[in-house]
């Protein structure tokens, strides 16, 4: 293999074998010709150039002898293992990948375009893995060691970090990186095939009517991209207090205040919880409170702000129905330090509860709105859900996607009543029921 394949095609190895010898070697000869205390007084910017400069000197007078090209991806190369996260950083760059899945210094793993894929990249070994991740939680004032094997963290460049090593971690230091995308507007998820325009139309009526809308869905299915969606449908001169564990949602309205919760330091002290901010936040006048992720215990105070007059409310949580979104909304309620039995906790969301819109993640990678379904019981009813729109999907076709159609019912006359109420104009393909048979119900306890 030539020289330029070898410095341009590093998953051939990883860092293994003659390049990766190369690269550590004018590593170390960078190390030795730079004022460590000047580099860290520049900024990122300034200091990878002076790094690049003093390379290409370095690599000028003793050889070898490269190609414009080759001495570009040398010194690319080098930098980035001195400075960078070695041959993470291409990928953090590459605006198509998502999610970045490390398991163990021989299997990396990225998600594009909803699919997952195996990349022939690898660490030279597991401490080249190790100090890279030291390297990314240092960023944000943290420490990975065998007293401290997990980390969850938000990166300052907006990425959300997970690590995990052994002894937790059989298969080797495990690192995961999730990148966020921009927002995305409802009309450009229509483009993607997530809903059509008559959902838009429905969406926006509720919101800004001021329902109470739950975003379910599991893991990887674009819940926190619809909830950001659904945030910029409310009228900009309302206020808003968003609150994440990461924060990812990205509203342009004129009055947003962000919080995020904190996770304990080094000691064990100084934790603040999704809760707390929850808490905190009812007492700073908010018009909607928009939650990244109910999870726990602050489900309660959510459901109560919802159904004392803090309407409009929006959050996601992780079930894989609708049925199963009340149900989880329940036990992570009891979840709570004040007990309720489970009788009031089923009150209590048939109360705050308005709307909840279902996504699904396919095996093509394509993430839908499946349901849409509006919560029509009361008190103690059993929960009593309405489908007013749903996907219909097909089985894979051969051209190896997922069709399907979208298919929409007679809203309850109770919510066409409160749309009414708010200006909000029903879409023709909806309707109203104007009689309980019309409705396509179902209960769940």
């Amino acid at each position: 293999m030539s020289l330029r394949a070898r410095i341009t095609s590093p998953e051939e190895n990883g860092g293994r074998g003659e390049d990766g010898h190369l690269v550590t070697s004018y590593r170390a000869k960078l190390l030795e010709e730079i004022d460590l205390a000047e580099m860290s007084s520049l900024a990122a910017a300034e200091r990878r150039a002076r790094l690049e400069r003093v390379l290409g000197h370095i690599i000028s007078r003793e050889g070898p002898v490269l190609s414009t090209v080759e001495r570009s991806q040398l010194i690319r190369r080098v930098v980035d293992e001195a400075l960078g996260l070695g041959i993470l950083e291409p990928l953090l760059e590459d605006a198509s990948i998502t999610e970045i899945m490390v398991n163990g210094p021989d299997a990396i793993f990225v998600e594009r375009g909803g699919r997952v894929e195996q990349l022939p990249l690898r660490f030279a070994s597991n401490d080249q893995l190790m100090q890279t991740i030291e390297r990314i939680v240092s960023t944000v004032n943290r420490r990975v060691d065998e007293t401290n094997p997990m980390v969850d963290a938000r990166l300052p460049s907006g990425e959300r970090v997970n690590v995990i090593i052994p002894p937790l971690s059989l298969t080797g230091p495990t690192l995961t990186i999730r990148r966020f995308p921009r927002s995305f507007t409802l009309h450009e998820l229509i483009g993607f095939g997530s809903l059509d325009e008559q959902m838009l139309y429905l969406l926006a009526g509720l919101v800004q009517a001021k329902f109470n809308v739950i975003v379910s869905g599991a893991t990887g299915t674009g819940k926190t991209t619809l909830l950001n969606a659904l945030s910029g449908l409310i009228p900009d001169g309302e206020r808003i207090i968003t609150i994440e564990d990461s924060a990812e949602l990205q509203l342009q309205q004129s009055h947003v205040i962000r919080l995020e919760s904190r996770p304990p330091n080094v000691e064990g002290n100084g934790r603040i919880t999704i809760r707390d901010l929850v808490r905190n936040s009812l007492r700073m006048r908010p018009d909607r409170i928009v939650v990244g992720e109910v999870r726990g215990g602050e489900s309660l105070d959510m459901l109560q702000a919802m159904s004392t007059g803090h309407d409009g409310s929006l959050a996601t949580v992780h079930a894989n129905s609708a049925e199963d979104a009340l149900m989880r909304l329940q036990t992570l309620a009891s979840m709570s330090d004040v007990e309720i039995p489970f009788v009031a906790l089923h009150d209590q969301i048939n109360s705050a509860v308005d709307v909840v819109v279902q996504l699904t993640r396919f095996a093509d990678g394509a993430r839908r709105i499946t349901e849409i379904a509006v919560l029509d019981s009361h008190g103690g009813e059993p929960y009593r859900l309405a489908t007013i729109a749903r996907f219909n999907a097909r089985p894979m076709a051969a051209d190896g996607r997922v069709h399907g159609a979208f298919e929409y019912f007679p809203l309850p006359r109770r919510t066409a009543d409160r749309l009414y109420m708010a200006s909000q104009p029903i879409p023709q393909a909806f309707g109203v029921a104007r009689a309980a048979h019309e409705l396509t119900t179902r209960e769940a306890r």
